[in-house]
């Protein structure tokens, strides 16, 4: 090749720079000072509906389906009801008290219950957490135990907690839904939620931190590195012959690797750099003997919240297990309805 030729070649470098593909980057380009600069397209981050500021950004509106009535006695009637969350049709078991309390008047306080991973084919709405529902209503709460997307009845594919934002819409959807009823008090609504469901309404909380009260059984996976430190030890998806839903999706390993703290993608998944915004209080409780969630994870979350002026509370019980059973299930339901007495007026 001539002088001449090479010559040119590095003149053209020079002159107009050159481009090239970088994985996750996408296209690159390195100029010389003579190009001409192009202000490159933002793109949107990928798994972005995973992240606290994803559902912060979002609208939450949907109103109660049809009531059918499955039972009732002298305190409440129980309803078979549904929503709409992200378009799909959300149902769930809906519970009213008859009688209101003297020292009450007006539209009921609320509580969205939302339930723990339970294998999604064998769940079933009339079927799961009866006594906790039982206790509620009959204190005084509307309490709403939604079926998550592909549960029982509902529409959708089950999505897992951890790494998916598809229960939290449902959760805030569901809030909106009894908002929206005129037998409900907008300003009063509550979350509680069991085992998985405590990372999805803690994420709940983040993206609506004016959520007035929230109550946690047993939860799990509050900053993402406790999942790796504790574990879950649940093998119930294993007898039903299906795949870890707690596990991390490929495509997002891929992308972002597993959860690194110092990672700005994972940072906003977690709810740690979010719970100094919360203006409700949270109660968790939890049975040292739990063999499924180690309480550790409550332990925790109750370390952060001590560096907020966020009101929260931690009750031990030394037996119980996951579910927080007798003889620790009547007083763990006394303390939740005091709870919820005291922020949901």
């Amino acid at each position: 090749m001539s002088r001449w030729v090479i010559g040119l070649g590095i003149s053209l470098l020079i002159g107009i720079g050159f481009v090239f593909w970088v994985p996750h980057l996408g296209v690159v380009s390195i100029f010389s000072p003579m190009a001409p600069r192009v202000t490159p397209t933002p793109t949107p981050m990928p798994y972005a509906d995973m992240t606290i500021p994803y559902l912060r950004n979002r609208r939450y509106v949907s109103k109660l389906g049809a009531l059918q009535k499955i039972a009732e006695n002298s305190s409440y009637t129980s309803y078979r009801t549904s929503y709409n969350s992200d378009g799909l049709t959300i149902y769930g078991l809906l519970t009213v008290p008859k009688n209101i309390p003297s020292t009450r008047s007006g539209p009921w306080p609320a509580i969205v219950f939302v339930h723990g991973y339970i294998p999604p084919a064998q769940y079933r709405t009339d079927e799961r957490y009866v006594a906790y529902v039982d206790y509620l209503a009959r204190n005084g709460f509307v309490v709403f135990k939604i079926d998550l997307r592909g549960n029982d009845q509902s529409q959708g594919t089950p999505s897992g907690a951890y790494y998916s934002s598809g229960y939290v819409i449902d959760t805030l959807n569901a809030r909106a839904a009894l908002a929206s009823s005129a037998f409900v008090n907008p300003n009063a609504i509550g979350l509680w939620g069991h085992s998985m469901a405590g990372n999805v309404v803690m994420r709940a909380f983040a993206a609506r931190p004016e959520i007035p009260a929230v109550v946690i059984w047993a939860g799990a996976g509050y900053t993402y590195a406790d999942l790796a430190s504790y574990g879950l030890h649940d093998t119930s998806y294993q007898r039903a012959g299906l795949r870890d839903p707690h596990a991390l999706p490929q495509g997002v390993r891929s992308y972002y690797g597993a959860f690194s703290a110092s990672n700005p993608f994972w940072r906003q998944v977690a709810v740690t750099d979010y719970l100094k915004d919360l203006k409700g209080a949270i109660e968790i409780h939890h049975a040292v003997d739990d063999d499924v969630v180690s309480i550790e994870y409550s332990r925790n979350l109750m370390k952060l919240l001590d560096q907020t002026s966020v009101l929260h509370q931690l009750f031990e019980y030394p037996t119980g297990g996951h579910n927080i059973e007798d003889p620790s299930f009547s007083t763990a339901m006394a303390r939740t309805v005091a709870f919820f007495t005291k922020y949901l007026r």
